[in-house]
């Protein structure tokens, strides 16, 4: 089970240099239901999303290099290209900060992982969070992938 609240970003952390990074590529073979194939540094997987906005069931498999080249071929829609800054938080949270490349390069969204829907309703964000797009559907990967940065909120 996957349980997470996204954020837009307020105003960008000091010194990102300081942290670890992950650099990601990922497309989407099927956005109902979700497979996504994504390839983190040097770390390769094919993931399974069930529906859901703060909390879906997520299955991960490894991939290999040559199998993700292969799916690579076979996405539909945008290849995302982001620059992952994994930030400690308090409580020993992780705020995942990205910061998109490409068609995508106007785009930064934090998303902080939880162990429970109660631990992810009683979180309260850090001053440099934004607007919280937890709930809406437009600021996952898949749908951004199909159509874009969404381009006002309505």
């Amino acid at each position: 089970m996957e349980i997470e609240r996204k954020y837009l970003i307020a105003k960008m952390p000091e010194n990102l240099e300081n942290y670890e990074t992950r650099h990601i590529s990922q497309g989407y073979l099927c956005t109902s239901p979700v497979v996504r194939i994504r390839r983190s540094n040097d770390t390769y997987s094919l993931t399974y999303k069930g529906d859901g906005l703060m909390a879906r069931e997520e299955y991960n498999l490894p991939l290999t290099a040559e199998a993700y080249a292969h799916l690579a071929e076979k996405i539909d829609g945008l290849l995302i290209e982001k620059t992952r800054y994994l930030i400690p938080l308090s409580g020993g949270l992780t705020a995942e900060l990205d910061v998109f490349g490409g068609t995508l390069a106007s785009l930064t969204l934090v998303e902080v992982e939880f162990d429970s829907v109660e631990d992810a309703n009683a979180f309260v964000p850090p001053e440099w969070f934004g607007e919280d797009v937890t709930e809406d559907g437009r600021y996952h990967n898949s749908y951004l992938s199909q159509y874009g940065v969404v381009s006002k909120r309505s």
